[in-house]
């Protein structure tokens, strides 16, 4: 699955390199461009607490898969045959639909495996091959449109067209390992260590710390936009940050995915205290370097995230709710994480200052409820 997720984000991330120039050349403003953007993002994470739900009630997680990874990837390619913007809003709002169809299964197949290798172990790494296709998609697409000439909307068009392979050998893999592990249920360790009923209050305390963590954790768009707005980077640089930050975040994931199989949430506690630092050196630093150490902070935040906070609820959560608290947890996630950065992007407005006192603030909150959790867990996770 970790396989499968590595061809999928060749696709999804290689797309959404060049969404933004490709509705401005169909005709489309930077509001719309903006406006399709958050709606998509909010349909993404919002719609997961229903199709996490459905997936619980009707155990046919492979189903939900299935759909959403046909819908999203589907969706993608087709957008070389947009003529108007309209049509390619709906195409990138329709891939944002399927992935919200089949994150909260996928996520719960995937614990079930990850279950019996460690939790952590499991999803990091999956985390690292899903970074490596994040990375390699736009690497892609960039090298299709430096060396095409011609009409810059025609190259665009190929590019998409041109991702329709990866998404093919996605399905394939994904029906390979469906013909292969159709009951991956079997996977579930039984544990007598763990002995909550459905979704504990453990559950919902968890569900604190990780708004915090969203709601404090900027968005690398701002980052970005920072950057730029100082000129502390050249525009040929701000890519090579990104791409810093995507390669700590893959190892950071690896890291913190086995150091939680050890000390539980402590390696949770651990990455969030350092990402609490990320805001100062990024934003009010003038030194590069400094600057670079906030990219790499940042980048250790994002892999915990994508690792911990997965296997975390594998481990308070028993097999047959877990794809309705994916779904929740993933919908809460993305609610706050779309609070704090429109907060974040007013305060930068104001006084960047501010920005950075929120986030440090927010961030800090988000450990200490993590330490409420590990004392009222006690010793299951460690």
């Amino acid at each position: 699955m970790g396989i499968v997720s590595l061809f999928a984000d060749i696709t999804h991330e290689g797309a959404r390199s060049l969404i933004g120039p490709y509705l401005g050349l169909l005709g489309a403003s930077a509001t719309a461009v903006g406006i399709i953007s958050g709606l998509g993002e909010f349909i993404g994470y919002g719609l997961r607490l229903l199709t996490g739900y459905l997936s619980d009630k009707t155990h046919r997680y492979w189903l939900f898969t299935f759909l959403g990874y046909g819908m999203d990837l589907f969706a993608v390619p087709l957008l070389a045959l947009a003529g108007r913007w309209e049509i390619a809003a709906m195409l990138i709002i329709m891939e944002r639909t399927g992935k919200a169809i089949r994150k909260p299964s996928k996520d719960t197949l995937m614990s079930y495996a990850a279950r019996n290798v460690g939790s952590g172990k499991g999803f990091a790494i999956a985390e690292v091959l899903d970074q490596i296709g994040a990375v390699s998609g736009p690497v892609i697409l960039s090298l299709i449109l430096l060396f095409k000439s011609g009409d810059e909307l025609a190259n665009y068009r190929f590019a998409f067209a041109i991702l329709l392979i990866p998404a093919l050998i996605t399905l394939i893999l994904l029906l390979i390992s469906r013909l292969n592990f159709p009951q991956p249920e079997k996977f579930e360790v039984k544990e007598e260590k763990i002995n909550f009923e459905g979704i504990s209050k453990s559950y919902w305390l968890y569900l604190v710390a990780i708004s915090l963590i969203a709601a404090g954790f900027a968005d690398f768009p701002l980052l970005a936009f920072h950057f730029q707005r100082i000129d502390i980077f050249n525009s040929t640089m701000i890519p090579f940050m990104y791409a810093i930050a995507m390669g700590v975040d893959a190892i950071s994931a690896l890291i913190f995915g086995f150091l939680y199989d050890k000390v539980g949430v402590t390696s949770l506690i651990i990455a969030s205290s350092l990402s609490i630092f990320f805001s100062p050196f990024s934003f009010l630093s003038e030194s590069s370097l400094l600057v670079i150490l906030g990219v790499i902070l940042w980048g250790i935040g994002m892999g915990a995230q994508e690792s911990i906070l997965k296997s975390v609820v594998a481990d308070i959560v028993t097999p047959e709710k877990r794809g309705t608290a994916y779904g929740f947890f993933n919908a809460i996630f993305g609610l706050f994480w779309f609070i704090g950065s429109a907060v974040m992007g007013i305060l930068y407005d104001r006084a960047i200052v501010s920005l950075v006192v929120f986030s440090m603030i927010v961030e800090s909150a988000a450990v200490f409820t993590l330490f409420l959790l590990k004392s009222k867990l006690g010793n299951p996770l460690n």
